[in-house]
């Protein structure tokens, strides 16, 4: 008898005791509490950051929900909460910096957008959103990225000027940087504020 291969393990055990399908993702595989848990372990600009803690991309993804509330305050809840879940698939995927995300091509991207309309149905959101939405979140995580890049990630306001431009509809932001915990647990907390206004 001949060896067999193992087949590649193409899930991850979640500390929820669930076991996510990367390949193909179930909507009851999928708990807030694992993403929450996740995304606040996942560093913003790969880590190269100042400050006593990393920027989580927990703390982040509150930061585009507030910033979308800002530039659309009429926006019903929904968008909403998809705004503070635009970068969940990185609680398993981690958080690729845009240049290297251009750099592995399209499988990834696929791989992201599956987890992410898996996500959105687990939660009650349509699978794909509306371009308008898509454009609006892009703005608020673009506007973060500069206070980000000027704050924490040692960028001139010129180069952030040229990569990302001011926000001048966002108004004044400090980034107050949270422990991996803090991120977590307020990250947890928006979230079931915007699920309870559903």
């Amino acid at each position: 008898m001949g060896k067999t291969e193992l087949e590649p393990r193409a899930w991850q055990r979640m500390l929820s005791g669930r076991r996510l399908d990367l390949l193909d993702p179930s909507p009851v595989d999928i708990e807030i509490e694992d993403i929450a848990h996740g995304l606040a372990r996942v560093a913003r600009w790969n880590g190269q950051t100042e400050g006593p803690y990393a920027l989580s991309v927990a703390q982040h993804s509150i930061v585009v929900e507030e910033f979308v509330g800002r530039l659309k305050p009429d926006l019903p809840v929904k968008w909403r909460l998809a705004s503070l879940l635009h970068d969940a698939p990185e609680y398993v995927v981690g958080d690729m910096i845009s240049p290297f995300k251009s750099a592995i091509g399209i499988n990834y991207r696929d791989l992201e957008h599956r987890l992410q309309k898996t996500i959105h149905i687990r939660f009650g959101l349509p699978p794909e959103i509306p371009d308008s939405i898509e454009k609006l979140i892009k703005r608020a995580d673009r506007a973060s990225a500069y206070f980000e890049a000027i704050q924490l990630a040692g960028f001139t306001t010129s180069e952030a000027n040229k990569l990302w431009r001011k926000p001048k509809a966002i108004g004044e932001y400090k980034i107050s940087l949270q422990s991996p915990e803090q991120a977590k647990e307020a990250f947890i907390i928006r979230f079931e504020q915007l699920l309870d206004q559903l």
